[in-house]
């Protein structure tokens, strides 16, 4: 699970401990254990907030863990064209590779530690795919895709695309400087990641080391949630257990606490934690497939929008090279 990695973990800022005069810690409100299923044409996935009250992830609405799965030559797989609206999609690649294209021009391809942000808003229509030369290969495939959602009045924004690279995310350690603490949007500590919110938000991707603990301040106007993507530890202030494929959802304060168990499985020897949080957006939630809206007559609008095509079109040519280098004979040529 290599995502975003360094030689020398000392030299990174250290993120204070909370101070004791004024952390208030917050308690577990429950942990559970995210189901296995297939996503798309046939990728497995773990349902990470399945079982949970959207009134408790609130402002996100969805998260799958994407593998990880060691796929066999023309194994690998990803989603065929789909529509979206009222929401945005957040995919992070921990191993692997995966292409992305839509409607609205936007695309890239995202590798170890990069994430792609797409904000659907007002409707696009999009593609997740592997590319090509991995389909033939076959390879490690890691990751996960979030759901963010947007208030009523920004769900009809344009939609927009970010391609953050993995050289872009605010890298600090615990202060115990026993743990990674990867910042990928919003703010912890005074650090601040590069991804652009609509709603106000952090997302954070921890590795923490066999006993390692990584207490941190969290906004108490956010929710808090720590989904385990691999590993086993604790999490909370009364040191309540996790492991992998497990959600742990914190009630109200202003500080968390996780810690790594000291002794790891050879096959996951680090805790890795995704910490995410953001302000509840408070507002009715009418969801149905590809859909996010606030109310029901939203949502059947937004079928309809699909099937006129008003939501965006497939273009004529996608994956056509975008990249001009040098030949060995002096011209040039398209990659």
């Amino acid at each position: 699970m290599p995502a975003v990695v360094v030689d020398d973990i000392t030299v990174l800022p250290r993120i204070p401990e909370p101070d004791p005069a004024i952390a208030r810690q917050r308690p577990i409100r429950s942990v559970t254990i995210a189901p296995r299923g297939l996503e798309g044409e046939g990728f497995p996935v773990r349902r990470a907030f399945a079982g949970v009250d959207l009134a408790d992830l609130d402002p996100f609405v969805h998260l799958d863990q994407m593998g990880e799965v060691e796929y066999a030559p023309g194994e690998p797989k990803g989603t065929p064209w789909h529509p979206h609206r009222g929401f945005e999609t957040v995919t992070y690649m921990i191993d692997g590779t995966f292409e992305h294209s839509d409607s609205n021009g936007g695309g890239g391809v995202i590798t170890n530690g990069d994430t792609q942000w797409m904000t659907a808003g007002a409707g696009i229509l999009h593609i997740e795919k592997p590319p090509e030369a991995l389909v033939v290969s076959g390879g490690l495939f890691h990751g996960f895709q979030l759901w963010v959602n947007l208030s009523a009045a920004l769900k009809w924004s344009p939609p927009r695309y970010q391609d953050l690279r993995a050289g872009e995310v605010a890298l600090v350690s615990s202060s115990d400087g026993g743990a990674l603490v990867r910042v990928i949007a919003g703010d912890v500590a005074g650090h601040q990641g590069p991804g652009t919110t609509y709603s106000p938000m952090t997302l954070v991707h921890a590795t923490l080391s066999p006993g390692a603990q990584l207490s941190i301040p969290w906004r108490a106007d956010y929710n808090a949630l720590a989904y385990v993507l691999a590993g086993h530890g604790t999490v909370g202030a009364e040191g309540r257990p996790i492991a992998t494929g497990q959600l742990a959802v914190f009630g109200p304060g202003n500080a968390l606490t996780i810690a790594a168990a000291p002794i790891q499985e050879s096959r996951s020897p680090n805790l890795d934690v995704l910490l995410l949080g953001g302000r509840p957006i408070g507002e009715p939630v009418a969801w149905m497939g590809p859909f996010v809206m606030n109310t029901r007559e939203e949502v059947m609008q937004a079928f309809a929008d699909y099937q006129a095509g008003r939501l965006g079109s497939i273009p004529a040519i996608h994956n056509a090279p975008t990249t001009i280098v040098e030949s060995g004979d002096g011209g040039s040529a398209a990659r």
